[in-house]
């Protein structure tokens, strides 16, 4: 991979609490990404389509409502239905433990819950899109 790596960072659902999402953009923007916040009560297709005009690496999704497992699967579906196979996608925000593994297998590449540190998710983002084979 060359140049930046450029992350949208999207909340979406009716979820209306952005404060862990905005701390993640920033971190990942002080680590040297381009990143594009896309606001709160965003749809899948929303994100889905801005992951696209902007060429994204990744996409990290917060969702604090409950909502996860439809969200995620959702962009998730929209993303390979676009062929866009080789964008990472991440998550966080409160998502129990017993919903991780399905979440994994759906194709969320990584969920960080509450704790994470902002240098863990840097780190584990910068590997995982050097690792994500371009197609």
């Amino acid at each position: 991979m060359s140049g930046r790596i450029r992350v949208i960072v999207a909340k979406p659902g009716l979820d209306g609490h952005d404060r862990g999402a905005k701390v993640v953009a920033r971190a990942l923007r002080d680590a040297g990404m381009e990143v594009v916040y896309t606001g709160l009560h965003q749809t899948p297709e929303q994100i889905v389509e801005t992951a696209l005009q902007e060429d994204a690496d990744a996409v990290g999704l917060s969702v604090l409502s409950g909502a996860h497992m439809t969200l995620f699967a959702r962009v998730i579906e929209l993303l390979r239905d676009k062929g866009a196979t080789d964008v990472v996608v991440f998550g966080g925000g409160i998502i129990p433990e017993e919903d991780i593994p399905a979440l994994t297998e759906f194709g969320v590449a990584k969920i960080f819950t509450p704790g994470a540190t902002t240098h863990e998710i840097v780190e584990w983002l910068r590997e995982a899109v050097a690792a994500t084979p371009v197609e």
